[in-house]
């Protein structure tokens, strides 16, 4: 399949999450009691609901969107590679600007997003808080009805696992054998939640997640034996 792709049709994307407040205490009381059941399924004996509040960012009915990156492949012989970020403390700003970007990259091309892990967690999550936002869900990202040949959802978990479904390997782990830098020498996602929600360091949050784009992306063009992107002419924009 991957050899019928044009890499520019591709949309390289990863999201970062965290509660929805900065403490248990802080939710509805109503939530707080669904947490305490929902989190029996994972805590110790030990362990309060309280206690595992910081896992919460990975439950989309119980975090929030608080950064979504993006990437897309430019020139050739070697790549180049454009980077945009949407993030801030407005869910439903950022996942509205994000929509809108991902219907004006879908136009006039065979658009596919392509995320590490992502039909596990990004893309529902995206599509589950975009409910719950009350928005609606662009069109790649929604599979209800669709054909699997009609799905454009690429990901590079999924792709390493060559049908073995036994488990699981990290973008970290991935990149390392590859032979690429790895995305998390700084923080890594159990890091998140406290340095949004007690650091208040988004900036710090951005960066990680955009190293998680460009590692998916340098990623696949491995798997498609692709030419490598050039680290020389990777940018920032406003708009692909």
């Amino acid at each position: 399949m991957l050899e019928k792709i044009n890499p520019g049709d591709i949309m390289f994307l990863d999201i970062e999450t965290a509660p929805l407040m900065s403490s248990l205490n802080d939710l509805d009381p109503a939530m707080q009691l669904l947490w305490d059941k929902k989190s029996t399924n994972f805590r110790k004996e030990d362990q309060t609901a309280a206690d595992v509040y910081q896992r919460a960012g990975i439950y989309a009915e119980f975090g929030k969107i608080i950064c979504i990156s993006v990437g897309v492949l430019k020139d050739k012989n070697p790549y180049g590679f454009r980077l945009k970020s949407f993030y801030g403390d407005d869910e439903k700003n950022i996942l509205t600007e994000f929509s809108a970007m991902i219907s004006k990259f879908s136009r006039n091309r065979e658009a596919l997003l392509c995320a590490h892990n992502g039909k596990e967690f990004d893309y529902p999550y995206i599509a589950r808080r975009m409910i719950i936002n009350g928005l609606s869900i662009p069109e790649i990202l929604n599979n209800a009805g669709k054909k699997p040949w009609e799905i454009k959802l690429l990901d590079t978990m999924e792709l390493w696992k060559f049908g073995d479904y036994k488990s699981y390997t990290s973008l970290d782990l991935l990149s390392s054998i590859l032979g690429f830098p790895s995305p998390k020498d700084d923080i890594d996602g159990s890091m998140v939640a406290d340095i949004y929600w007690i650091e208040h360091d988004i900036k710090r949050i951005v960066t990680y997640c955009e190293k998680d784009v460009l590692a998916v992306s340098r990623i696949l063009l491995r798997f498609m034996n692709e030419a490598p992107i050039n680290i020389e002419n990777i940018e920032s924009v406003t708009t692909f």
